[in-house]
């Protein structure tokens, strides 16, 4: 079996912090999202993924990933290009596939108990394809799945106004080669785009069994950036505590917090976990790093109170002031405007940012 992580997106909900990156590489617990999806296959067994790039980014993707050995990994690069939708993407990897069974892998999606399950009751019956389920509040928000009482799917609908269930497509998805037929015979939706969910109705007309897995645990698109900090707390929940950097005897630290290494904790610093350092970080007196924060390699944090706030790298943090639910990218320096007239804040601010101030 061969795995297939989609990683084409455009990112447009996760802007201004993708205007300079992928969405696919923003750290969720100091780790980019899209490496989530390789540990996740590479545990249950599959080593062969392939990764579908767009236009955008896939410089930025293929240095970070390499040819994932570093990763456990074998890596081939697949171009997408325009994002066409689910099914052309995954129809771009059918040279890659051959006739192999694959798993396809949203590549901003994080998964609580990985794919293990799933793919060893995929392999041990005669599908044709198995989906990733979750039960989900807000139903008319997802394509839904109707399945009966062994799990098989009878029916999938996108967005309906009456859903026949509350089980949400998530993301994941097993395919045998027949999945390509199918996709040779769709025409584009109204949004001008080839839907997978199309192209899996096709086969339970066809008389296909498609089987499905309910995931156990809690699951995250991050496509936004209440979802990035929302993914962040829920990983930061099973770190363990750590310590390969340098702690003064004068700092406060209570909770489990992981600490990288060459990371500098100074007297007069409270950190209260559960909190993740990454390398090179220097966190000094007065600081107070709350509950659900994940700080980048090479930052400072040196008056600010912050917490549940994910600091992607390489940032200077230096405002004595209460920093809370925040997202800030990449070489982010936040200082205080003490002095400065006329009094109010000083700001430059991105397209399509949201400020609350």
């Amino acid at each position: 079996m061969k795995g297939l992580i989609l990683a084409g997106g455009t990112g447009s909900r996760l802007r201004p912090i993708t205007h300079t990156g992928p969405k696919q590489l923003v750290p969720v617990a100091n780790k980019p999202v899209i490496q989530y999806g390789i540990e996740d296959l590479r545990e249950a067994g599959i080593t062969e993924i392939g990764i579908v790039l767009g236009d955008k980014g896939r410089e930025e993707i293929q240095s970070f990933l390499g040819d994932g050995s570093e990763f456990g990994v074998n890596i081939t690069y697949i171009i997408q290009g325009e994002p066409l939708g689910l099914a052309h993407a995954a129809a771009c990897a059918r040279d890659f596939v051959g006739d192999d069974d694959f798993v396809m892998y949203l590549g901003d999606n994080i998964f609580k108990r990985g794919l293990t399950e799933m793919v060893e009751r995929y392999e041990t019956g005669e599908y044709a394809a198995s989906i990733a389920l979750q039960h989900v509040d807000t139903p008319r928000q997802f394509g839904i799945a109707n399945v009966d009482g062994e799990r098989t799917v009878t029916e999938l609908i996108e967005k309906p106004d009456e859903p026949p269930t509350d089980l949400a497509l998530v993301g994941v998805y097993l395919f045998s080669s027949a999945i390509f037929d199918a996709i040779d015979e769709l025409e584009p939706s109204w949004r001008g785009e080839l839907e997978i969910t199309d192209a899996i109705q096709s086969l339970i007309e066809d008389g296909h069994a498609i089987d499905s897995h309910v995931v156990d645990g809690w699951w995250k698109d991050t496509g936004k950036p209440e979802d990035i900090i929302g993914a962040n707390r829920l990983v930061l929940e099973d770190i363990e505590a750590t310590n390969d950097g340098e702690v003064h005897p004068e700092a406060d630290l209570t909770g489990r917090v992981d600490i990288g290494t060459g990371t500098t904790i100074k007297a007069g610093a409270v950190i209260r976990g559960p909190v993740r350092l990454g390398e090179n970080v220097t966190v000094g007196p007065d600081s107070y790093i709350g509950p659900y924060t994940a700080i980048g390699d090479d930052s400072t944090v040196g008056g600010p109170h912050i917490e549940n706030s994910v600091v992607v790298g390489k940032s200077e943090l230096t405002a004595d002031t209460r920093l809370v639910d925040c997202l800030l990218g990449r070489g982010a320096n936040i200082a205080s405007a003490d002095g400065l007239l006329p009094e109010g804040n000083r700001l430059v601010v991105g397209e399509n940012s949201n400020l609350k101030l």
